[in-house]
């Protein structure tokens, strides 16, 4: 008798084979099943881990679903949230692993690196932003140089291919992110500096095809200022007659590109890249750029109120007690005591006794200024070497003293985001000689950043 001819037996067979074959799958799976949840545990605990994004009730439902009711696979959602936290916060993407056009694609997007050794003294996180990576220049200029020369280009004032020369009076970083630039672009550099930096800064200048005038230094008020100077330059230039082509004076103590640059820039990554977890932000002010800059986005744009705003000053520049008393004032500025027309430091890069139109533009924001000597800046400069491996310049060595003073004012766990500016390799025969020179070299490792720096805390 077969079972087609009794629907009732057939049925029950069917049914009878469909729950053994139940059984079976159940015991084949039960090793399996622990391992793929356990890997889905982690999927959530990562996903928590997000500070920008959350894993929706509906999201978490949709995926244990897949194991019951559909076919059993694991989804990696990673690309899916990093979607939509790019999509929710306003900012710049982190780098691409796409091809980026020329070498200003190479500018912007800096890694923010924690130090982990001032982090350990403070018991602070102490952060900071890698502008030497930044890929014309390696420094913050890179930023600022392509910022003023887009600006330019905008306004007519620089003509790719025309013979167009762009002027600047500067330190040094500046310079070497114009000069690079300018090539790039399709432009000459001019560059006017004094003649006490570090020369390696010149010698840099002149391998990237710049012309260098090196001359004394001279107070902003005479005509041989080296800023001064270079606006001279390049108005004689245009109103040559023996040439179509421009000059261009960048200007950057006074250009609007240049706090702009790091407000629309460099202000953004920070906060993309702490998820807006910012307690303090310290920076020196050369130009002014950078502090203002950064200082203008956190503040008014993110709107982190309670963020702290720190000016890291050396010894010889006025700014320290602008924001701490009102009044531009340096204690070398005093009659029989000046050494030199510059401020009066081996610091390069930051530090000026006058207010700059950028510094300017972000002064109210300032909640407080540390001011850093000389030896400070030359002792924690080899603590970076010592400690953390980063070979720094003067700037740097500035604004982490001041970001280990301004963390010990904060409540433990603080966050404290401060630059890196450049190598330590643009300061071999000034600074890093003075290090070596104060016998900082020979002696051993150090444990106490307190001590060595001589901050009370």
């Amino acid at each position: 008798m077969s079972l087609s001819n009794h629907p009732k037996a057939y049925g029950s067979a069917a049914v009878a084979v469909a729950f053994t074959t139940g059984i079976l799958l159940t015991l084949g799976f039960k090793d399996l099943y622990p391992d793929l949840e356990n890997r889905f545990q982690q999927g959530q605990r990562r996903a928590r881990r997000e500070q920008t994004t959350t894993t929706t009730d509906s999201d978490l439902a949709r995926r244990r679903s897949s194991f019951f009711w559909g076919p059993v696979q694991l989804e990696d959602n990673e690309a899916s949230r990093k979607s939509r936290s790019a999509a929710a916060l306003s900012g710049p993407l982190p780098p691409s692993a796409g091809v980026v056009e020329g070498i200003e694609g190479c500018i912007g997007n800096t890694p923010l690196v924690e130090i982990k050794s001032l982090s350990d003294a403070t018991g602070r996180t102490i952060l900071a932003k890698a502008e030497f990576l930044n890929g014309a220049g390696n420094s913050p200029k890179d930023r600022v140089a392509l910022s003023m020369i887009q600006a330019a280009e905008e306004a007519g004032l620089l003509v790719p291919g025309r013979g167009d020369t762009i002027y600047e009076g500067t330190v040094g970083s500046t310079g070497i992110s114009i000069a690079a630039l300018a090539r790039a672009k399709g432009y000459k550099a001019h560059i006017c500096m004094p003649d006490d930096q570090a020369v390696e800064k010149s010698d840099l200048l002149h391998h990237l095809g710049a012309t260098v005038e090196r001359v004394r230094p001279a107070p902003i008020t005479s005509p041989d200022h080296f800023v001064n100077l270079a606006r001279r330059r390049a108005r004689e230039h245009t109103e040559s007659k023996d040439t179509a082509s421009r000059g261009f004076f960048a200007d950057q103590f006074e250009s609007q590109a240049n706090f702009q640059a790091h407000f629309k820039t460099t202000g953004p990554e920070i906060y993309f890249q702490t998820g807006g977890q910012v307690d303090a932000f310290v920076a020196g002010a050369g130009t002014g750029g950078t502090l203002s800059g950064v200082a203008r986005y956190l503040k008014d744009e993110a709107k982190l109120a309670d963020l702290k705003v720190v000016l890291a000053d050396p010894q010889g520049s006025g700014l320290y007690n602008k924001v701490r008393h009102g009044v531009m004032y340096s204690s070398t500025e005093k009659e029989g005591t000046r050494r030199r027309q510059q401020v009066d430091t081996i610091v390069e890069g930051v530090g000026i006794n006058r207010i700059t139109e950028n510094f300017e533009a972000g002064r109210d924001l300032i909640d407080d200024a540390v001011k850093v000597t000389d030896e400070q800046a030359c002792k924690m400069a080899r603590w970076l070497v010592e400690q953390d491996g980063i070979f720094a310049g003067s700037s740097t060595a500035v604004n982490c003293v001041a970001a280990v003073t301004a963390a010990m004012t904060l409540p433990k766990g603080s966050q404290v985001v401060t630059i890196i500016c450049d190598s330590g390799t643009r300061h071999l025969s000034k600074f890093w000689k003075k290090v070596g020179e104060m016998g900082l070299e020979d002696e051993g490792k150090h444990d106490d950043l307190f001590q060595l720096l001589n901050i009370k805390h």
